[in-house]
């Protein structure tokens, strides 16, 4: 039996895809801190050791999850409008006992 999807929710599947996002992130960012940390600190022109800002690397998540929302609302936005048009996602099911 044919089934077509007519409608997406914004805000719910941003919510998930945004927080999928960001936890998606962590695995990479941490080990890049650890590398960061132990790598030799480089040298500015002047001479002084020049460290990279760390915080850089938990702020990515945050700008992971919203982004990450805003494109997924903006994605289901445009398809509740182009599916009154062209249709909607169709898959198949079939009951299984």
């Amino acid at each position: 039996m044919k089934k077509q999807i007519k409608r997406l929710s914004p805000h719910q599947n941003g919510k998930v895809f945004g927080v999928l996002m960001a936890v998606a992130t962590l695995p990479t960012f941490v080990p890049m801190i650890l590398m960061m940390n132990l790598a030799a600190p480089p040298v500015g022109p002047d001479g002084n050791t020049v460290g990279f800002p760390t915080f850089v690397f938990f702020i990515f998540p945050l700008i992971y999850l919203i982004f990450g929302y805003i494109s997924v609302v903006i994605g289901c936005f445009f398809y509740n409008i182009l599916n009154r048009f062209i249709g909607g996602f169709e898959f198949l099911v079939d009951e299984v006992h």
